[in-house]
């Protein structure tokens, strides 16, 4: 019977949260959009996506558990775990020689994806609709890649996603694609966890195949994001939390929340949800913080600075990220009103969360290579990888909680990815960024302290730099650090009274404010608070004010 027909057309079933499951168990001549018409077989196809998780994980990773083990649907499991990575030889010669080929002869898609037929590089079928089909879903994935990627087929990643996606197409389709029954099933499969370039292209591949898919990302990363192809006609459905993936679960969770749990989680989550405006304690605290740099006038920058973050303009929290609205502000000399200027700098230094710089340089020079560590730990994209980083032996910040040290991860990639620290001795932008990276491991211990005292949604740390030129001079280091800790959010005031060149050496214009004031005044040194003001904030901080 499969062998009457010539041509499969699949149809993006539009489920629900309530029917995808029922759906998916149903044969394919149960489903809507069954027909058999001139020698074409239509049928429903299943694509769902899940993003984040419940309010009861346990149930959640239950459910994953029973999908696989208990549920008899059919579901194939695949993950980076759960995917076979081994490749027949012969495959893999084949692919070089096709890729040999488009670099001589520049390919159509097309005549590409009749090399890889003729070398026997497409999953075989005695049904001829299902032979034309991996043709197609192929030509489908190289045409997306063409347009995705900047240089189409002459991209470099072409020759890693080809062989990913031909090698787990093989090892995972391979036993069964030759058994089809077209009325019948085509494969089902469950993703689970994060999605690199050759995932996304796979997955991409199957959804081409006409097979049902499932997916469960924990962390709320979504495989089709950023794709036009394919989007519409998916089922996507959102929980309200964001984790990161534990393991596939291999055995069934023996708690269970009571109705009392869930219903005390539903309101904390509708109370604290992303955009709310109402945080508890560390709500974020495994959030990443990005920093939104505010352009103030220098009355502002006083009112601004005192304000929690959350109450800050631009403050913003969405998709597993926090945008911090910080100040990165230089004062250059001294307002003619003195007793304003000191009441003014003591006030922001004498603050809970501030730190106050008053000899430079305040960070050491590193003379290691840190070019070897640099390399490995970029990623696929030529962005650094946050996760090699954390996971380094060179990594110095293990015992700050996890979210902290992503934080760091990505303000140290952040500041890589476009540096802004002017090059000396003719360096090239990879020098650069190895610099920067490099300082990024070595942040000083009452830095790291201030870090951590840092609820996202509330009190901004403050670095506050003092810098009359009697106590050392600012150096290269501090001002890279000065960066870093600008992409993470921190507020950070620098004071110079004799208006003279320090952070402007080092790095680009633009990154911060600069405010004039009236007077220029050389050796000035810092006015410690009078002692009336000293046992005034120890009262405050006994009372809890």
């Amino acid at each position: 019977m499969n062998h009457s027909y010539n041509q499969i057309k699949t149809h993006l079933l539009p489920v629900s949260n309530d029917n995808w499951f029922s759906t998916l168990k149903k044969l394919l001549r149960e489903r809507p959009q069954f027909s058999i018409e001139d020698g074409t077989i239509h049928f429903g196809q299943v694509v769902v996506r899940f993003l984040g998780v419940p309010l009861d994980e346990d149930e959640y990773y239950n459910r994953l558990y029973d999908l696989i083990h208990t549920e008899k649907a059919d579901l194939i499991l695949i993950s980076e775990e759960a995917l076979d990575k081994s490749i027949d030889n012969h495959h893999f010669q084949a692919i070089q020689k096709v890729l040999n080929i488009n670099r001589d002869q520049k390919l159509s898609i097309n005549r590409f994806v009749a090399f890889l037929d003729g070398e026997l590089l497409l999953l075989k079928s005695n049904i001829p609709s299902l032979h034309r089909k991996t043709r197609e879903a192929m030509i489908s994935v190289l045409q997306l890649f063409s347009t995705e990627e900047p240089e189409g087929l002459n991209s470099q990643e072409l020759r890693r996603v080809l062989v990913d996606v031909i090698k787990w197409s093989f090892n995972h389709l391979g036993q069964i694609w030759n058994n089809i029954e077209l009325e019948k099933a085509m494969p089902k499969f469950l993703w689970y966890g994060e999605t690199n370039k050759s995932h996304k292209y796979f997955l991409y591949y199957l959804m081409n195949l006409g097979c049902d898919l499932v997916s469960f990302s924990p962390s709320g990363s979504d495989w089709l994001a950023g794709w036009n192809e394919g989007q519409e006609g998916t089922f996507v459905h959102s929980y309200p939390e964001r984790k990161q993936p534990e393991r596939f679960p291999t055995e069934k969770s023996r708690r269970s929340a009571t109705v009392a749990y869930r219903a005390s989680r539903e309101i904390e989550s509708i109370l604290n949800h992303e955009g709310s405006g109402l945080y508890k304690p560390w709500q974020l605290r495994d959030y990443t913080p990005l920093s939104v740099t505010l352009k103030t006038t220098y009355d502002e920058l006083f009112i601004l600075i005192k304000e929690k973050a959350m109450v800050r303009p631009n403050f913003e929290v969405k998709n597993g990220q926090v945008k911090i609205p910080s100040i990165f502000a230089k004062v250059q000399g001294v307002s003619k009103n003195r007793k304003e200027y000191w009441d003014r700098l003591q006030s922001i230094s004498e603050y809970d969360h501030s730190l106050l710089i008053r000899r430079f340089p305040f960070t050491n020079n590193v003379n290691n290579d840190f070019r070897f560590h640099y390399r490995n730990a970029l990623g696929n994209d030529g962005l650094l990888d946050t996760h090699k980083m954390v996971t380094a032996h060179y990594w110095k910040y293990q015992h700050l909680p996890t979210g902290l040290q992503n934080g760091i991860a990505t303000a140290i990639r952040n500041i890589c990815y476009r540096p802004y620290i002017k090059p000396i001795h003719h360096e090239g932008m990879e020098e650069l960024k190895t610099y920067l990276f490099t300082q990024g491991m070595q942040i000083p211990a009452s830095v790291l302290q201030l870090l951590q005292k840092f609820d996202y949604s509330q009190d901004v740390p403050k670095l506050i730099l003092y810098n009359n030129e009697l106590n050392g001079t600012m150096t290269r280091t501090d001002a890279a650090l000065l960066l870093l800790l600008n992409q993470f959010g921190i507020d950070i005031v620098l004071y110079n009274p004799p208006g003279h060149n320090d952070l402007e050496n080092f790095i680009e214009d633009g990154l911060y404010d600069v405010h004039w004031l009236e007077d220029v005044v050389f050796e000035q040194e810092f006015k410690e608070p009078s002692i009336l003001k000293k046992v005034k904030g120890i009262l405050k901080n006994l009372r809890g004010d």
